[in-house]
């Protein structure tokens, strides 16, 4: 039977560590290969220059590494860059730098498609592909991060899940893919930094309380009463308004972390005083 090989960066530590074992060699390797993986950010064996051909050449044999490819660039008069990355397996998911004076801001997504259907997203219309794996919207990050420091000479100061996707929706990804955003052995980003956008998702919102995220929520609201939301938000008319407002008070009291709200105004439609 073939041997299916794993995503190496799906594995802990310590799996890179008894692998390292079992071949028989060095255990500062397991030091090595994972700054490969989270500092360096290989995106093949190949590229990990200070191990030895045959250890590459085991990793290869044994592990997969996919990464996310640049598919095209477009840079708008106000100098906000939008990519579009291509997946392992051929599917296309945007990011965007937003550049201010004061910020360099990444807007990263977190599933192929959306299932959502909010009448004002473009995400809406397509169909939702799959989930994104943590280490692919890690990479959104580091590429990003690499176009910032590239194009305005600074790093990302800002980090907003508010691309393709609903967050809560692929939520064992997004909170993976924060923690190896913030870890020190990651990028070292605070994640007072990050900023989650939800539909509204109420119990997802509950879950982050009980979890005790330390970055901010934001939450797509662009209607002020139900029947105007379920007009253009399908997701209401399971999590209304009064079920978001006891989610939030939730996340706030267990998490005291900032919430903000978003709200696109529609002429005639959302916009009466």
């Amino acid at each position: 039977m073939e041997h299916t090989k794993v995503n190496i960066r799906q594995l802990e530590i310590a799996d890179i560590e008894r692998f390292i074992g079992q071949i028989g060699e060095k255990s500062f390797r397991v030091k090595q290969i994972h700054e490969w993986l989270w500092q360096k950010h290989a995106h093949s064996f190949d590229e990990m220059t200070n191990l030895s051909k045959d250890l590459r050449q085991q990793l290869e044999a044994n592990f997969t590494l996919p990464a996310l490819t640049l598919n095209t660039t477009q840079l708008s008069e106000d100098g906000t860059l939008k990519t579009r990355f291509e997946t392992f397996d051929h599917h296309m998911i945007e990011g965007v730098l937003i550049p201010t004076s004061e910020r360099k801001t990444a807007c990263v997504s977190s599933q192929i498609g959306c299932s959502l259907s909010c009448k004002f997203c473009a995400t809406g219309y397509m169909e939702r592909k799959r989930n994104l794996s943590y280490d692919e919207i890690y990479d959104q990050v580091v590429m990003i991060n690499q176009q910032s420091e590239k194009h305005h000479e600074k790093s990302l100061s800002n980090i907003v899940f508010m691309g393709m996707g609903e967050p809560l929706l692929n939520y064992k990804n997004v909170l993976k893919a924060v923690e190896r955003i913030s870890a020190k052995d990651g990028l070292g980003m605070s994640q007072r930094r990050i900023t989650v956008s939800t539909a509204g998702v109420a119990k997802g919102i509950r879950q982050l309380g009980d979890d005790q995220v330390r970055f901010k929520l934001a939450l797509s609201l662009h209607a002020a009463n139900d029947k105007k939301r379920n007009e253009i938000m399908p997701i209401n008319e399971s999590n209304n308004i009064e079920a978001l407002i006891q989610a939030l008070n939730y996340f706030y009291k267990k998490t005291g972390s900032e919430i903000t709200f978003e709200y696109i105004l529609f002429k005639d439609f959302n916009d009466s005083e």
